[in-house]
């Protein structure tokens, strides 16, 4: 069998090719039926990246410092003017406060719980599949164009083989709930390098011979079947086609532009030695630096190529507890905040700069948010009732703060915005909801989804 897969996920080898001779025409039967749903404009053409702030970030020291309250409320790491009158962010975000203009922040969002879970991407408000799974569901598994995976999950590993394998503790970012399990994210970086992970398993000369023996085989077919030969030649041709496209090379950083690689690149920020060994967490602290800003450099390859979802996380860290296992908020902003700034400021200007800010939309968020008040050690802990949220492009007005917190930071203080109306604006960039919510055969747990409202007060530019 020829594939082209990550080799810890044989299951669902994201294209196989062994079963193209006679009856067994998948790759071709798949990008037929893909390019029948493009044809029905049930897609937009635009892509999501999904950075899931895995652990809980605060909302004091990101994007509402609150400075004017107590001591033990306000942002340990100060504040920053951004260039939205009356806006400041918390103090190790200077980047983005200068590109608060291509940023929607929402400051009324409320994810329900202070659970570490992966509830705002896979949650039982999507009847637990991933919100990637089911864009997969409707789009199909790779893109007719480029063959690339239209889902895809990107932990440290991806971009650095010397990294931790990606967590699934506190919940699995493949779940499809009751989907096809072909619909889960392909997930690079597993056993090597990417690669060995990408590498066709067969020899160019061997599939061309095969690609000789199906056209002869099709030729006797041909008196059997003639009315729906041309139809299959030209999906089985667009099947090779894919499969020899280069869609490895979207995954290979080595093909970026250096400069570009360098600009993401936030591994010189932290360094592992000047993190502290107490806590437990300091390997993923300096897996994050290593990787956080190729891991978007890659996600903005993959959605260029054809990838519609791609969800990034960099393992357990945004838990600032100020315990044995964490960081408090003041050193662990050193540790986040500061490659969050760089990674995110990066990608901003290299999608604008690429013509891509309104085909993609940038999600940044976390399970829940933090406490009002400091711990005794310096931290912060769970909190569900208001949590950080950022999203920049896919076409919608920037510059803008929706919602408002209370005083202390810990509450709505204006209509909540939930994980419902951010799962709805997610559907309404991928999709045409109106024809998705009448599509024959659309699974009935998906239909919820289709009547959800997106965030208010979000306009398209």
């Amino acid at each position: 069998m020829l594939t082209i897969h990550d080799p810890r996920y044989t299951r669902r080898a994201f294209l196989q090719v062994g079963s193209l001779a006679l009856g067994g025409l998948a790759l071709p039967a798949l990008l037929a039926e893909q390019a029948r749903a493009a044809s029905e404009r049930l897609l937009r053409d635009k892509s999501v990246i999904f950075l899931f702030m895995h652990g809980g970030p605060s909302q004091f020291e990101t994007f509402d410092p609150k400075m004017q309250a107590p001591a033990e409320t306000r942002s340990t790491t100060g504040e920053v003017a951004t260039r939205i009158p009356g806006i400041t962010f918390g103090g190790t975000f200077p980047k983005l406060a200068q590109l608060s203009d291509h940023l929607a922040i929402v400051r009324s969002f409320v994810t329900g719980n202070g659970n570490h879970d992966l509830k705002p991407v896979v949650s039982r408000d999507s009847f637990g599949a991933g919100l990637g799974s089911i864009y997969a569901h409707v789009a199909g598994f790779n893109d007719p164009a480029t063959g690339m995976p239209t889902n895809a999950a990107l932990f440290p590993r991806a971009v650095d083989p010397t990294t931790q394998p990606g967590t699934t503790s506190f919940g699995n970012f493949s779940a499809t709930g009751p989907l096809s399990a072909a619909c889960a994210p392909f997930v690079p970086g597993g056993g090597g390098t990417l690669q060995e992970d990408m590498k066709l398993k067969l020899s160019l000369n061997r599939l061309d011979d095969r690609r000789h023996l199906l056209r002869g085989l099709d030729r006797l077919q041909a008196a059997l079947d003639a009315a729906s030969n041309t139809e299959l030649d030209t999906q089985r041709d667009k099947a090779f086609r894919v499969i020899l496209g280069g869609v490895a090379d979207a995954f290979d950083l080595a093909k970026e532009d250096p400069r570009i690689v360098a600009r993401y690149d936030t591994a010189p920020l932290v360094r592992p030695e000047n993190i502290s060994k107490k806590w437990n967490n300091h390997k993923n602290y300096a897996d994050n630096a290593k990787s956080l800003g190729k891991l978007l450099l890659l996600a903005r390859r993959l959605c260029e190529r054809g990838c519609g979802f791609v969800t990034v996380t960099t393992n357990f860290v945004w838990d600032m507890h100020a315990d044995v296992n964490n960081a408090g908020v003041a050193e662990g902003m050193r540790y986040m905040g500061l490659p969050m700034d760089h990674a995110v400021s990066a990608f901003l200007e290299d999608v604008e700069a690429r013509g891509l800010s309104d085909k993609i939309l940038l999600v940044c968020c976390g399970e829940m948010g933090r406490t009002p008040r400091i711990n005794k050690n310096g931290g912060r802990d769970h909190w569900g009732n208001l949590a950080p949220l950022l999203l920049a492009g896919g076409g919608f007005d920037m510059g803008q703060v929706i919602g408002r917190s209370t005083r202390n930071g810990g509450e709505p203080a204006t209509s909540p915005v939930t994980i419902q109306n951010l799962v709805a604006t997610i559907m309404h960039i991928l999709f045409d909801v109106g024809k998705l919510r009448v599509q024959r055969g659309l699974p009935l747990p998906m239909l919820p989804l289709t009547e959800w409202q997106p965030i208010p007060g979000l306009h398209k530019s």
